[in-house]
């Protein structure tokens, strides 16, 4: 990355999880026996902290599942607006690129996404709407693409939103099942997704 400027094909890149170690911490044991059955005391000594030293940087858990869940969240919108953007106008395309970049994501950050997915119902009331629209941002860009390729004939779904949603929906269920070194390679996976996901939205071939 040069300038702030995102190298083309970057929202394909993905490295190792880049986490402060707090987050890290609490990303692993959140995975382990969820948010419920995790103690703070667990998460500082998976960090290496004492529990004050934790809380001079996240002053309770909740800030820290809060913490874990904007950083994947700002991940994920970005890499599906650059996605999308670097697809140009044709809506088949942009459609292809942002399931994609929901695949790779929800491979490639599963247990972020499986933690995001999961534990909704731990967030407290003032933050969970900051949290839900971030997802329905996610959802809106799916959404929108259905509808403009309906409207210039490439899909044929009669409900272009039920069929957004459902192919969103397959692509985050990748988190729950999805291990490396499975059946298939991840460009395996994501072409045989595709041709799901194309399926759903009704995609008239050439």
């Amino acid at each position: 990355m040069t300038g702030g400027i995102e190298a083309p094909g970057s929202w394909r890149d993905y490295g190792a999880v880049d986490l402060p170690a707090p987050l890290r911490a609490a990303l692993e044991v959140f995975v382990q026996h969820g948010y419920h059955g995790t103690s703070v005391r667990e998460i500082a000594a998976r960090a290496g902290l004492s529990v004050p030293g934790l809380y001079h940087h996240y002053p309770s858990k909740q800030s820290l599942l809060q913490g874990l869940l904007e950083l994947t969240m700002a991940d994920l919108l970005r890499r599906s607006e650059q996605a999308i953007a670097e697809a140009g106008d044709d809506p088949l395309a942009q459609f292809d690129a942002v399931v994609e970049s929901l695949l790779r994501f929800h491979m490639y950050r599963r247990e972020q996404a499986f933690v995001g997915s999961t534990e909704m119902r731990s967030l407290d009331d003032d933050y969970r709407p900051r949290y839900i629209g971030h997802r329905v941002r996610q959802q809106r860009m799916v959404d929108e693409i259905v509808v403009a390729g309906v409207a210039s004939g490439v899909f044929r779904t009669v409900d272009p939103k039920g069929a957004a949603r459902a192919v969103a929906t397959m692509c985050v269920g990748l988190s729950t099942w999805y291990r490396a070194g499975g059946e298939l390679g991840p460009d395996e996976l994501i072409d045989r997704n595709l041709e799901y996901a194309r399926a759903i939205v009704g995609h008239v071939s050439d």
